[in-house]
This record gives C-alpha cells, structure tokens and sequence, in this order.
C-alpha cells in the first residue's frame, strides 16, 4: 500500500500534465496540416529544432522571453519550408518529414557543439539559462486537490489548454476553418468559390511549425530546462499518432495526448520503485502501438458495417 500510495497520488497527475503539453502542442500543429490535406511527419524535427532554438534564446539574452521568440520564428520558418516544398514544388510529404526530421537531428547535434564546446546535454553556467515561470492562484490553494493540480505549472501548460479551444472553435465555427478543411477535403470547389487552397495549406504549414516548436520550448525551458541531443524522442510522432487516434478533432487529440502523458508519467513514477528504466520508457511507445492498432480495428469495424 506504501509503494501504491508513491506511484498514485497527485503528484502523477501534475507530471501528466507536463509530460503531455509538448505532445499537446505539436498535436495541435499537426492536426492543423491533417485538416488541409498534408501529412506533416516532420513535427518531429521542428520540435528538436524549436528546443534547441529556445534554450539558445535565453541563455544568450537571460530571458525566457526572448527563448519563445527564437523558438516561434524558427518554427514558421521551418513550417515555410516545408510548404514550399510539399506545396510548391509538389515533393513527397513523407520523404520531406523524414529529411527535416534527420536533418534536425544532425543540425542541432553540429550546432550545440560548435557554440558551446559542449555535447550530449547542454549545461549552462549558474542562472544564465532563463526558465519558463511556474504560474499560480492563491484562491486555488483553498480547494483540495484542484488547487495542487492546476497550480505551480509553466505557462505553457495553460496556454496549451487555451489552444485546444481556440483550434477547435477556428476549424468547427469560423469562416476561415471552412476554408482549411475545404483545402483538404475540396479543394477545387474551394477554388470554384474564389479561395486559394494553396494559400490556406501554408498558413496550416505555418501554424504547425510554430506550435511544433513551441512544444519544443516546453520541453527544454518548462519541462527538463537544458537541453540534449535527440531530446523530442519520438515525441513528434507520438503526436501524430494522436491526431489520428483523435480524428483531428482537437478535445479528442487533447484527451490522446493525456493518455500518452499518464503513461509517460507512470512509467517515471515505477522508477521509484525500483522497476527498470529499460523497461518504464518504453511504455509510451506501447500505448502509441496499442493505439494505432485499435484505430485501425475501429476503421476495419466501420468498413465492414457499411458494406452490410
């Protein structure tokens, strides 16, 4: 009862909440391209770079601040990049995600080592390295478990709550989430109509860079606060794997996205209990496998109901 009381109390809930916000956003991200037509598995690498270009951010300028404003400009960068060559210049989505994703593996290792002299983890000297802030209620204190729940974490864990519902009311109730998923679903009767597909899959493009590298802001300033090479670890995919768990409907991506940050926690929680991190970190790639496998019996299932 001792070791179940250490493993199950609320603070595996607070972890579940931090562990789930970068697969929250880059979620989110994600989902937007899915709504336009594109297979965006280049999150993975935008997220990498998004950490990478955050810590660099504020450890140069000492501002947490300036940490998110590297992180956002490199991701719509990135997010224009890919756009321009899945849009444009009509390449492979899926061998353009693969090489952004590689590429970013190999960028971030050359450059930690070549601008710090450091490799592996990123070590800052003593209070150079400006972290996101942890934000709280004192009127939250005064209600059990709540209080202890939503209090005391980083910004971007609320913000990432807010973004689920402003996602959600743009793709469901706004003129301009018509357009987006018209592009995907329709895009010649969108362009019958006088509205540009192509324009509406870069701003999607954009939008996913961005919150793909804010996900990797979370992670290096609010979550782990350094960084290390390969630090998104499938993170990215995971993501994706949520979107499609989801159907791309924000709330539900949201609710995939806790799950993976439960399992995630909970594996983190067994560690100390002496159960082999060998074994505890592969848990949320089971529960991706264990996901994908019941979409693909749910569709099987839907298939053979319209076929009777």
């Amino acid at each position: 009862m001792t070791e179940l009381s250490t493993i199950f109390n609320i603070g595996l809930l607070q972890n579940t909440l931090r562990t789930a916000t970068p697969v929250v956003l880059c979620a989110l991200g994600c989902l937007m391209t899915d709504h336009v037509g594109m297979t965006n598995i280049g999150v993975e690498g935008m997220m990498l770079i998004g950490a990478f270009s955050a810590v660099m951010g504020s450890w140069v300028c000492s501002s947490w601040w300036m940490g998110l404003v590297f992180a956002i400009t490199i991701g719509l960068l990135l997010g224009l990049f890919y756009g321009v060559f899945v849009i444009k210049f009509k390449s492979d989505e899926f061998i353009i995600g693969v090489a952004l994703n590689t590429f970013a593996m190999g960028l971030t290792t050359f450059l930690l080592r070549t601008l710090t002299g450091q490799s592996g983890t990123f070590h800052a000297p003593e209070g150079n390295l400006s972290t996101l802030p942890r934000l709280s209620a004192d009127w939250l204190n005064s209600i059990p478990i709540l209080g202890d729940l939503l209090n005391n974490n980083t910004l971007l864990v609320y913000v990432s709550w807010i973004l689920v519902l402003v996602c959600w009311l743009l793709i469901y109730h706004t003129p301009l989430g018509f357009w987006l998923r018209a592009s995907g679903e329709h895009p010649q009767s969108l362009r019958s109509a006088g509205r540009s597909p192509e324009k509406m899959q870069y701003l999607a493009s954009l939008i996913c860079g961005m919150l793909s590298a804010l996900a990797g802001a979370h992670l290096a300033l609010g979550y782990l606060s350094t960084f290390s090479e390969n630090m998104s670890n499938s993170r990215g995919y995971i993501a994706f794997a949520c979107v499609i768990f989801g159907r791309a409907n924000p709330p539900k991506v949201f609710l995939a996205a806790l799950l993976f940050g439960f399992i995630d926690a909970l594996g983190m929680r067994l560690q100390s209990v002496g159960i082999s991190s060998a074994l505890t970190s592969i848990f949320p790639y089971i529960g991706t496998v264990l996901m994908m496998v019941l979409v693909v019996w749910r569709t099987e299932r839907r298939k053979k109901k319209l076929a009777q």
